[in-house]
């Protein structure tokens, strides 16, 4: 069944949510198996090691831009009508916003997408995490931490109306993002044997990257075929975390592709744990615990709203398609973990010892 065909059976608002439910599914799936986590490889390089979990992040990071430019190449997407490029972005945004997540999410123990992962193996601690995550990133799309967002957004934004597209910028051809991919996948596949890291977990690894790729061709190919103008988008999780919570608490809410991708997240990570047998109840280690993740959860909540995007939605599916602000939230969000993880964690570990 082609995508017309799709759109007149079932509607454009439904085939919108059931690509971002492929989406997520996908995601979930591939992020499960492979452990994939940025907050993981930031603490793991603040301490001196490139080990597993810094390979995992680089081979997945390498095969979304792989994936990406090889199909806007081939004419399947085009990123200079993704929402994130068509729109200005906020470097003071990307800056302060980055920094806020990347501390956020080493308080956490997980980005948002990791929060949501882990959620749907039983983690109860990722469970109130995440809905922590979700309720102050919808204070701050819409309510009442907004007028702050929009205050700091506004102090530096990107010129001509529009975000910067650094291939564009610094004058490299359109293979260039292709070729970055490559000699960056080649790196982490060095980095991944002398850790010995298995072929299936590689190959999760870059089926994350894969599942960006899926959601930019999938709505830009809806947004082709659509009556209604659609949104170019791909994975992140703070706006549709919002947008999810919103849509189960408003009747009046409408279904598109962040209703289809949160749940499917869910769904795919729930399965992989099912068949991995690794689904088990797990709670906080302590009120110390819980206290850290919750602090965690609510700078995420706001520095991913604010920065344009989370640990996926900026630092993979915006770094895919070469956003200027993207790159740069993404840059902060491991400077911002990384002195939460010296500040914060080694201290911590250094008293127990």
């Amino acid at each position: 069944m082609d995508i017309v065909s799709l759109l007149d059976r079932i509607g454009e608002a439904p085939t919108a949510a059931l690509f971002g439910l492929i989406t997520g599914t996908i995601f979930g799936i591939a992020a499960q198996r492979s452990r994939f986590c940025l907050r993981a490889a930031t603490v793991e390089f603040a301490r001196g090691r490139m080990g597993d979990k810094v390979a995992v992040w680089l081979l997945t990071f390498s095969t979304a831009l792989v994936w990406v430019q090889g199909a806007q190449l081939l004419g399947l997407m085009n990123a200079a009508d993704a929402r994130m490029m068509a729109v200005p972005g906020s470097w003071s945004g990307a800056i302060i916003g980055g920094l806020m997540f990347g501390a956020g999410m080493v308080l956490a123990r997980g980005c948002s997408g990791r929060l949501l992962v882990l959620a749907a193996t039983g983690n109860l601690r990722s469970v109130v995490s995440g809905l922590i995550f979700a309720v102050v990133a919808q204070m701050s799309l819409s309510g009442v931490l907004s007028p702050m967002r929009d205050s700091i957004a506004a102090l530096w934004i990107t010129s001509g109306g529009r975000n910067m597209n650094l291939l564009t910028t610094l004058g490299l051809p359109q293979w260039g993002g292709l070729l970055l991919g490559l000699v960056t996948a080649v790196i982490a596949l060095v980095l991944s044997r002398r850790n010995r890291i298995g072929a299936a977990r590689l190959v999760f690894a870059s089926g994350v990257g894969f599942a960006v790729a899926v959601g930019w061709v999938l709505t830009y190919a809806l947004s082709q075929a659509a009556f209604e103008p659609v949104q170019i988008e791909s994975a992140t999780f703070t706006g549709p975390s919002a947008h999810t919570l919103m849509f189960f608490l408003d009747r009046n809410a409408v279904l598109e592709f962040d209703i289809g991708l949160v749940p499917g997240v869910f769904l795919g990570a729930m399965i992989a744990a099912g068949l991995s047998g690794e689904l088990k109840w797990q709670a906080f280690d302590g009120p110390v615990t819980m206290r850290k993740a919750m602090i965690g959860a609510a700078l995420m909540g706001f520095g991913g709203m604010l920065a344009g995007g989370c640990a996926i939605g900026a630092g993979v599916t915006g770094g895919s398609i070469f956003a200027g602000t993207a790159w740069c939230a993404l840059f902060f969000m491991w400077i911002g973990a990384m002195l939460t993880d010296l500040l914060v964690d080694q201290p911590g570990r250094a008293a127990l010892a």
